[in-house]
């Protein structure tokens, strides 16, 4: 089948997809609004398709020229399929250059915060699952969202995008997380890791207020941040002026191979996420055994139940998240949550069966589109 994957860039994510596509048989034509650079390691079996897309951001005059050339690469292509995310960028694109059939794909922000910015974003969302023929979304969160916008449920597919559970282990990860956990010589402490990018969206400000909070009280914690971000110099103040900076290691930009390792280092996830669907960095946290600790927004509570599967704090809520890192702490029920949260993501969220549910789809609209 040959796939026309219209995105924004190249993500991790995007890097999934593609590659999943070249393994299930089909013949997959990215598409990105930021063309990929020659000095980016191009995927075997993906053809990358040279245009001069959209290197800044895009204005309002820039769509017209913009849905003609996306017009054309589909004449030229002649795809089965047309599979574009996120809503308001290239599925939206593709809809107005007429793509069919058309999966839209939601990337969670987009429908969960985008959509709801102003009224030109609400229109945009509207008129793109109006003219879509499949809606591909990771969670029931974002399905409803979607449906108040107007998509008709039935041509919604839910599928988390899952992990690799091969990958993400706790055997996997588990020497690499000794080690880490040894160079930093915080074997005997109770570490905490944070992976989200340092964005408002993300909340991570939020976590490094809590954890002045919760370190004032508990001298065995430690932290560890991954990632890079808009707010980095923020998160940094709240650290140093709360005195706690010398028991937080700022490990920067973390290649996706090394991830399983900074996982299985920590003896606790947090999330303090404003806005997600199905979170990967969640589901891949859960995948190598790790207990979670992440804010109750709808997304999150799809995956973790109380108790059960992992905590939850009250969104937005630096004393909140502090008082429930105190109770983890001290909490006798990490290795039932270890064990719990593994079992779930291999019933729920494995990838493998992610993408048969994606191959399904494509089917469908194949068929469909035959008629």
């Amino acid at each position: 089948m040959r796939i026309l994957y219209f995105t924004s860039s190249d993500s991790p994510h995007d890097q999934r997809f593609l590659k999943a596509m070249v393994q299930s048989g089909h013949e997959p034509y990215a598409l990105r609004l930021t063309p990929l650079s020659e000095n980016k390691n191009r995927i075997a079996g993906v053809h990358e398709i040279d245009w001069d897309g959209s290197p800044r951001k895009m204005a309002f005059t820039d769509i017209p020229r913009v849905v003609r050339q996306v017009k054309r690469i589909i004449r030229e292509t002649n795809p089965d399929v047309v599979h574009a995310g996120p809503i308001q960028g290239p599925a939206y694109l593709a809809a107005l250059a007429h793509a069919r059939p058309l999966l839209a794909m939601s990337w969670g922000f987009d429908l969960m915060k985008i959509a709801q910015k102003n009224a030109l974003t609400k229109w945009v969302t509207r008129y793109t699952l109006r003219h879509c023929a499949m809606l591909a979304v990771d969670c029931q969160a974002v399905m409803d969202q979607a449906t108040r916008f107007g998509a008709d449920p039935a041509n919604i597919v839910i599928f988390p995008w899952g992990v690799d559970l091969e990958v993400f282990s706790p055997q996997a990860g588990i020497a690499k997380g000794k080690e880490l956990r040894h160079q930093l010589g915080w074997g005997e402490q109770f570490v905490i890791l944070g992976t989200r990018t340092w964005e408002p969206m993300y909340g991570m400000d939020v976590l490094a207020e809590a954890f002045v909070m919760a370190a004032a009280k508990e001298p065995q914690l430690r932290l560890i941040l991954v990632g890079q971000g808009s707010q980095e110099q923020k998160i940094r103040a709240i650290l140093q002026e709360g005195g706690v900076i010398d028991r937080v290691w700022f490990a920067g930009r973390v290649e996706q191979a090394d991830l399983p390792g900074f996982y299985c280092a920590a003896d606790l996830y947090v999330s303090p996420s404003h806005v997600d669907g199905s979170s990967i960095s969640l589901l891949e946290a859960l995948a190598c055994g790790r207990p979670v600790l992440v804010s109750d927004i709808p997304g999150n509570q799809e995956w973790v139940e109380e108790g059960e599967t992992g905590w939850l704090f009250e969104d937005y809520d630096e004393s909140s998240l502090a008082g429930k890192l105190h109770e983890v702490i001290h909490s006798k029920e990490l290795e039932k949550m270890s064990l719990n949260g593994r079992h779930l993501v291999q019933e729920k969220a494995d990838w493998n069966k992610s993408v048969h549910t994606l191959n399904q789809a494509y089917e469908k609209l194949v068929k469909r589109n035959k008629r």
